[in-house]
Order: C-alpha cells, then structure tokens, then sequence
C-alpha cells in the first residue's frame, strides 16, 4: 500500500480507460437482449433499471438525483414500475450475463482468460479498497454487490466501483458549480467530449426547447456564447469542475500507487481499443452536433 501523491491526471485517465469498458454495456444487444427476457423492453427502462437495480427497488426520486442529468419525469414514467416487471436482483443478474457476453463478444475467450486481464482484475480491486462511501449513493449500493470470481467479471465489477465512485463526487463538483442536470450535459456537449445533443435527447428525456432554455441560462452567467460555445469562462468553470472531481476522487489511485496506476491504465486502455475496434459505441455518440 501507498499513500504518495499521485498526479491527479494519472487518475483521471485511468478512470477515463476503465468508465470506457464498463459503460459500453448500455449500448451493448446483449443487454437490451437480458432485459427483454424478463420482460423490461423499453430502452429507457432498461437503462434505468440496470444502473438503478443496486439501490434497491426505489422510486423515481432517488433515481433522479443519483442520475443527476435525467429528466424526472421521464424517470417517473419508468421507475418504480419497473421493479414490478422484474425485481433489483434479477436485473442484476441479467446485467451480469449482459456484461459477460459481451466481453466475451468484444474481447475474446484469449483475452478473457489471459494474464492481463487477471492482473488488470487484481489492480482494480485494490484501488477500490480505498473508495469511500459517505456521501456517495451509486458507489456504496455496487460496494454492497459480491465480487464475482471470474476474472473479466471481477475487471467489470471494479470498474463499476470506480466509475460510479468518482461519478457521485463529480455531481458534487457540478452542484457546487451550481449546473442543474442538463446545464452540465450542455456544457460538457460544448466541450465536444460529451454525448452529441441527438443523444442526450434521445436518452435523458429532455426536449428541445429545455436544451434551448438551458442554453439561454449558461448565456446568462456569461458560459457559452451566441452559437453556444464555451467562453473563456465557461472553459474554466468545466476545468474547475473536472479538478474538483480528480480531488473528491483521488483515493484509489493514490492507494495503487503511480506505477500500479500506470500498469492498470495501460491494460485497461488496450482492452478499451479492442472492444472499439469491434463496434462497441455507435459512431455518432460523443461530439458537439
């Protein structure tokens, strides 16, 4: 165990490798295909109940505020019906046959029995052991999840850890900037590294109009310009903000340790080329327009 400094950017790329592996299975068949055998169809309803199911079988509340950016409304429609269709325990299950075809699909039965990803399994686990939960609802509900024994399953279940560890501190970064839900999507969209507007509107459940008005209100405060851009200001409010995250989520990587962070992030990232090389995002996701 280490408790040196790490550079804060080591951290974020390293989370940057391992949110890439574990979030491609939202956009993966293989889920929508799990869920749909229990009888949950809805591509919203699937979204929200694969990610929510670790809470417990909650309300539209509590799924809004630990989403931040969806609409409530367009929660409410869902959730907590959907728990009725099938319990939290089943959809997680069926997120864990999802996630394993899909690596499976995307990777190989090579890399999935190798080494490599045995090691990157081992690396990722230990730097979740100095993940906290206070004040971090999506983390603490996964922390409470068992560790599964298979190596790539093990390599998924703490990237889930990591990637919602540092996804409740970034809310608090975002509520501190004082950015509502969608006012953080539009502002990261600007940045051309966020989900192309098609998409957050197609998933988040706002409509045109409210991404104007948010628009209008970043403008406001001096945010983004008349054709929407960052400003000089707005450029280092989003700075700020992803600093903020790096402090709030500094821990495990600090634990790892540089040379570990090194090794993970290096595994991680080649495991992550593969399963883009195969097709795992669509192509028009992340951009500006």
């Amino acid at each position: 165990m280490t408790t040196a400094v790490l550079d804060a950017r080591a951290g974020r790329r390293c989370h940057n490798a391992l949110n890439t592996l574990h979030s491609m299975h939202y956009f993966a068949p293989e889920l929508g295909q799990e869920l749909g055998a229990l009888g949950i169809t809805h591509p919203k309803a699937v979204n929200l109940a694969v990610r929510a199911a670790a809470l417990g079988a909650v309300g539209a509340g509590t799924v809004a505020a630990t989403f931040y950016n969806y609409k409530y409304e367009t929660v409410a429609r869902h959730v907590p019906a959907v728990w009725e269709t099938a319990a939290p325990d089943r959809v997680l299950a069926a997120r864990a046959r999802a996630a394993d075809a899909m690596l499976r699909r995307l990777l190989g039965e090579e890399a999935l029995a190798s080494a490599e990803m045995a090691e990157a399994a081992q690396l990722a686990l230990r730097a979740t052991e100095a993940c906290s939960r206070a004040a971090r609802p999506l983390y603490a509900a996964h922390a409470d999840l068992p560790v599964p024994e298979e190596p790539h399953l093990a390599y998924f279940h703490a990237a889930t850890l990591l990637r919602e560890h540092r996804g409740d501190g970034h809310l608090a970064a975002l509520t501190a900037a004082e950015l509502d839900g969608l006012e953080a999507v539009v502002t990261h969209t600007a940045t051309g590294r966020g989900f192309t507007p098609t998409w957050v509107l197609r998933t988040r459940g706002w409509t045109q109009d409210e991404w104007d008005a948010a628009v209008g209100r970043l403008r406001e405060r001096g945010l983004v310009d008349a054709s929407g851009e960052l400003t000089e200001s707005g450029v280092a409010l989003r700075d700020e903000v992803e600093r903020q995250t790096d402090r709030l989520d500094r821990a495990p990587y600090e634990h790892l340790g540089a040379q570990a962070v090194a090794r993970l992030t290096e595994l991680g990232t080649g495991f992550v080329r593969t399963a883009l090389a195969g097709g795992a995002y669509p192509a028009d996701l992340i951009g500006k327009a």
